[in-house]
């Protein structure tokens, strides 16, 4: 029953932002942090991923009149606009290869198991968002600038100790709202 309202709400807030775009920005909110993960899974660079990211919407947002409901999530056509921004920048940059499998960045559709993983991710995005603002920063600056604890320590004027305890609590927080999310 709650993935029908969710389906129904999710049509609803397309059918809103195709007549006023003004109202794209809850299907934005709603959508950012998996696509981000979908992204970031791809290219690793985090760069490249909110380049990447930030592109999508603006070919959803420039496209939307053209969007057909079909009863399949708004975030699979995202998904379908990243990975074709990302085999188009690869194919610009004149690489070879983008991904472990070269294969999944010409495959238009995720697969359930890759849509599960970016859930994931994304749920995993908005909790560090939540976390307090120290925690945030050290799991931020250990985690995704992967600064060792001493560069964390000297740049957020902590001790290690500190900052020990810090990603401690941080990391014991997401571990515990992760575990209630996928229950």
């Amino acid at each position: 029953m709650k993935v029908l309202k969710k389906e129904a709400d999710e049509r609803l807030l397309i059918e809103a932002a195709q007549k006023d775009p003004s109202r794209f920005a809850e299907l934005y909110e709603n959508n950012f942090a998996r696509v981000y993960a979908y992204v970031v899974r791809r290219v690793g660079n985090r760069t490249e991923t909110e380049d990447l990211t930030s592109e999508v919407f603006h070919q959803a947002l420039a496209n939307l009149k053209r969007f057909e409901w079909r009863g399949i999530p708004f975030s699979a056509w995202l998904f379908r606009i990243a990975a074709n921004l990302i085999s188009d920048r690869w194919q610009r940059s004149g690489r070879e290869q983008m991904a472990d499998d070269p294969q999944q960045i010409e495959s238009a559709q995720a697969s359930p198991a890759e849509i599960e993983e970016v859930e994931r991710k994304a749920t995993l995005f908005r909790l560090v968002e939540s976390l307090p603002a120290e925690q945030r920063r050290v799991v931020v600056l250990r985690f995704v600038e992967q600064k060792s604890i001493k560069e964390v320590a000297r740049e957020t004027r902590k001790s290690e100790g500190a900052v020990k305890q810090l990603q401690f609590r941080a990391l014991s927080s997401l571990r515990e709202r992760m575990e209630g999310a996928d229950a």
